[in-house]
């Protein structure tokens, strides 16, 4: 057995899923490891997480946000069991339901789900807020910069370095005057292959939420465009557009400065995207990513029509390369 397979034994020991017996589940694009543990004299379930610390994985952070969403009423998992020290943590199974599963099979419940959702969002802003570092303008231009040390720069084989430091100072300056104002939880990974449906509870804890551990503070339209501009399933523009508008209409925000924030938004995170995505092809050895850059460059692209982005639309469209067959065969291969 390996040492962290003894440690893990170790935690579960001390839990009544002691007897239980134990298979893998899929994971994500991190270092962690999930597994489910069934009992099999009552066939009561858990997850056990499995984070690395020598990884960089850290599952305090899962513990505290975890902890604070279930105190304002939402469906984070419960934690049965944790040790902080070596990476594990025992975890109330909340099920196999993602939204990306449900809707594969049922596409009739799109709306269903992608507005209870919302709702989630609209809660969770409404609730007090917990202390976590601000996604402030500096932060996210350094990760939208991404797009130019990881994605140009694997296609073309360099960073054409005065392209992305004109880029920072527009873009720096657009999200100040865009996004700047009263800052809420945004969990970062908000999409349809991290929320579990759950339509035995009620309300808002009718979503399950999974891989909120990278939570901050940032401007309240950041995880609609997570939810909305998913690179994984094509959300239809008017889901979209109904979920923006009963965003706008339920929070009181205004109309104008919301959905501009949308826009700037999703084109600093699917500039994020794209170099995240050409990193752990080219970096890490998971080519399959690379399948996804064609819907994150579309999604780029209409966000780039926004009149707040003329400055840096040009600029994007002339220093990235598109994603053609050929360019992303480049990422594939190294």
């Amino acid at each position: 057995m390996t040492n962290r397979t003894v440690l893990a034994e170790a935690l579960i020991a001390q839990t009544p899923w002691a007897g239980a017996t134990r298979r893998p589940l899929a994971g994500d694009a991190s270092n962690r490891r999930y597994e489910r543990l069934v009992d099999p004299t009552n066939g009561r379930t858990a997850v056990l997480m499995d984070a690395p610390p020598e990884k960089s994985d850290d599952v305090e952070p899962f513990v505290r946000v975890a902890e604070y969403l279930r105190s304002v009423g939402l469906s984070a998992p419960e934690i049965y069991a944790e040790d902080t020290q070596y990476g594990f943590l025992l975890l109330e199974d909340l099920g196999d339901d993602l939204f990306a599963r449900v809707l594969k099979k049922d596409p009739g419940k799109e709306r269903e789900l992608y507005r209870a959702a919302t709702d989630v969002l609209l809660h969770l802003h409404q609730a007090p807020s917990l202390a976590l570092p601000s996604y402030d303008p500096s932060l996210m231009t350094e990760l939208a910069a991404l797009a130019f040390t990881k994605y140009a720069a694997g296609i073309l084989g360099t960073c054409d370095e005065d392209a992305m430091s004109r880029f920072e100072h527009r873009f720096a300056d657009i999200l100040h005057r865009e996004t700047s104002g009263s800052k809420v939880v945004v969990l970062r990974d908000y999409h349809a292959e991290n929320l579990l449906w759950l339509p035995q509870r009620e309300g808002v804890k009718r979503v399950g939420l999974l891989d909120f551990q990278l939570a901050m503070l940032g401007h309240p339209a950041y995880d609609l465009v997570s939810l909305l501009q998913d690179v994984r399933r094509d959300v239809s523009a008017g889901i979209e557009m109904q979920m923006i508008n009963h965003y706008i209409s339920a929070s009181g925000m205004d109309d104008h400065d919301f959905r501009t924030a949308y826009s700037v938004l999703g084109a600093q995170r699917n500039l994020r995207i794209l170099g995240v995505f050409a990193r752990l092809a080219t970096e890490y050895g998971k080519p399959h990513y690379v399948d996804m850059i064609p819907a994150v460059w579309a999604h780029l692209m209409r966000d780039l029509d926004h009149p707040a982005l003329v400055s840096v639309a040009s600029l994007l469209h002339e220093a990235l390369p598109r994603p053609t067959p050929q360019n992303l065969a480049k990422l594939r291969t190294q």
